[in-house]
C-alpha cells in the first residue's frame, strides 16, 4: 500500500501545470528559482511553494550558491515521472509558447 501511496502523492503533484512544466524544464538543466518567477510570471513565494512541495516529495534536490537556490532533478528511482517526462515538450517549446528566453540574467 505504501506504494500507492507514493504514487499517487506524486501523481498529484504532477496534476499541477505549473509543477509539471517545472519539472520538464529541469530535464533538460537546473534552474534557479529567480528564472522560474520571471517565466511563470507569478511571485516568488508562489513559485517557492510549488518547489517546496516538489523538494519534500523527493521530485527535485537545490542547491544553494551565493544567495540563489538552483533545482534539479530527482527521479532516479522514480521511473513512473521519467516516463510521464519523456511525454512532455522539450523545454525550448515551453520557452517558445510562453514567449520567454533560454536564459535570463537574473541570477548570473
Amino acid at each position: 500500500m505504501d506504494t500507492l501511496n507514493d504514487l499517487a502523492e506524486d501523481l498529484k503533484l504532477l496534476g499541477d501545470k505549473t509543477r509539471l512544466t517545472i519539472l520538464t524544464l529541469l530535464k533538460e538543466r537546473e534552474w534557479c528559482v529567480c528564472e522560474f518567477v520571471d517565466l511563470f510570471d507569478i511571485s516568488q513565494p508562489a513559485v517557492s511553494q510549488h518547489l517546496r512541495k516538489l523538494k519534500s516529495s523527493g521530485l527535485v534536490k537545490e542547491q544553494k550558491r551565493g544567495q540563489w537556490v538552483y533545482y534539479s532533478l530527482n527521479i532516479e528511482d522514480k521511473p513512473h515521472v521519467k516516463a510521464i517526462l519523456n511525454l512532455t515538450p522539450d523545454a525550448s517549446d515551453i520557452l517558445l509558447h510562453l514567449n520567454k528566453p533560454s536564459k535570463t540574467a537574473c541570477c548570473e
